[in-house]
C-alpha cells in the first residue's frame, strides 16, 4: 500500500485543532524515532527510509518497525510503506545494529491523532510538533494502491482545506533533514 500523504505548516493551530475535534477525538501520543541507514547513506541515496518508532501514548506503549520505498508521487512525497509492530524494541533495535545499519538520526515528536472517515476513505490526520522545530505541522493520510494515489491526494486536498489548510501552506520539508540541519547549524554555532 502507498501512504497517499500531505503535510502543511499550521498557521493556525487552536483554529485547527478546533475543527479536528469536531471530526474525531484526538489522541496525544509521543513518537521517538530512530532511522537508520548503512555507513554510506545507501537507503537515502535510494530515497529509502528504516524506522523504529515508539510511541507512548495515554493507555500504552508500542513499537513499529517501518520500510519506506522511495517515491512514487514527487509532489507529495507518498512512498510504499510496510509496517509491522514489534515486541521488543531493544532487540530490534540491536537486530538491525547486528546487520550492518547504524542510527542516522533519532529524535521525537509530539502527536495529536485523529482517525476518522472522509471523502469514503478511512483518513488519519497528526497534528505535529517537533521540539527541535519552529511551529506546527498537520499530516493527512490515507492508504490506497499505487493506481489510486491520484484520486486519493485530490481528496486529502480537500478534508486539508476543510481545516483551514491553504495550498500555499502545504510543505515537502522532511522532519528528519530538517531536524539534521538544525544541529549541524547548532554545532557550527558553538
Amino acid at each position: 500500500m502507498i501512504e497517499a500523504e500531505l503535510k502543511a505548516r499550521v498557521h493556525a493551530p487552536e483554529e485547527t485543532l478546533r475543527r479536528l475535534n469536531e471530526r474525531a477525538e484526538g489522541r496525544p501520543e509521543v513518537y521517538r524515532d530512530t532511522y537508520y541507514d548503512t555507513r554510506d547513506a545507501a537507503l537515502e541515496a535510494k530515497d529509502e527510509e528504516l524506522r523504529v518508532r515508539t510511541i507512548h501514548g495515554p493507555d500504552e506503549t508500542r513499537t513499529l518497525l517501518t520500510y519506506k520505498g522511495a517515491r512514487v508521487d514527487q509532489e507529495s512525497g507518498s512512498k510504499p510503506e510496510h509496517e509491522t509492530r514489534v515486541e521488543d524494541a531493544e532487540a530490534v533495535h540491536a537486530m538491525l545494529r547486528g546487520l550492518g545499519y547504524v542510527p542516522a538520526i533519532a529524535f521525537e515528536k509530539r502527536c495529536r491523532n485523529y482517525s476518522f472517515q472522509a471523502r469514503g476513505r478511512h483518513m488519519l490526520a497528526t497534528l505535529v510538533r517537533v521540539p527541535e522545530l519552529d511551529g506546527t505541522f498537520l499530516e493527512l493520510e490515507t492508504q490506497v494502491e499505487e493506481k489510486d494515489v491520484a484520486e486519493a491526494l485530490d481528496d486529502v486536498r480537500e478534508v486539508l482545506a476543510e481545516l483551514g489548510i491553504r495550498e500555499g501552506d502545504l510543505t515537502r520539508e522532511q522532519y528528519t533533514a530538517t531536524v539534521k540541519a538544525r544541529r549541524l547549524a547548532q554545532a557550527a554555532n558553538s
